[in-house]
């Protein structure tokens, strides 16, 4: 039989969350083609690219809402051991494009693509204020975790004393079991994002001092 070989109060988990309709977009965009020749490589990607940017500025969106990297250039090779054999220059330009406009962002992707950009690697719905909606998050999740340890406590017959114990918890390792859990981290850029909505969660663990009836 399981037996608490340290008991000292109540300890339970609890978990909040926050959903917001999307405001914003950043779309993950890469030119990456291969040529025979250094030249040929660095002169069809930078064509790609000049493209790239005259499409987003007819989407109305500026340069500084466009970050991106410089022209890089790799030697490629197919197969391997003695069947590896040269394959040609490759030559990769990754950018990341800011847009407000949602509601024109399939045919900004479509354009982007048609221009060059024949990468998508990602994109990501967001709201302008996530610090908010996580506070608010973590908020409910300590809401959650007292009802939790009121109803407990109520049915052992006990009262619950003070907080004695505050542990933050990365939301994606609760996977339903107790406390299983990976803490110390805190990533911002957490949540289920979708097109219709951007979710932050939270979780806690609290610690509870127990007082009787």
């Amino acid at each position: 039989m399981a037996a608490i070989k340290e008991p000292w109060g109540l300890s339970v988990l609890g978990a909040g969350s926050v959903s917001a309709e999307p405001r914003l977009a950043h779309v993950d965009l890469a030119v990456d083609l291969l040529a025979p020749t250094p030249k040929a490589a660095f002169a069809e990607a930078g064509a790609a690219v000049t493209r790239l940017r005259d499409v987003l500025r007819e989407h109305g969106i500026p340069d500084s809402d466009v970050s991106g990297s410089r022209l890089q250039l790799t030697s490629q090779y197919k197969g391997y051991g003695a069947d590896r054999t040269f394959h040609g220059y490759g030559c990769v330009a990754t950018y990341t494009v800011r847009t407000e406009a949602l509601a024109g962002l399939e045919l900004l992707i479509e354009d982007a693509v048609t221009a060059g950009a024949n990468r998508v690697d990602a994109v990501r719905f967001e709201v302008e204020d996530k610090p908010a909606m996580r506070d608010e998050a973590r908020r409910r999740a300590v809401a959650a975790a007292r009802r939790k340890a009121e109803v407990y406590a109520q049915a052992c017959g006990v009262r619950l004393g003070p907080v004695i114990h505050i542990e933050d918890v990365d939301p994606e390792s609760m996977g339903g079991h107790s406390h299983g859990r990976r803490t110390g981290g805190d990533p911002e850029d957490d949540g289920a994002l979708t097109p219709g909505s951007v979710r932050v969660e939270a979780a806690v663990l609290l610690g509870f001092a127990l007082l009787p009836e």
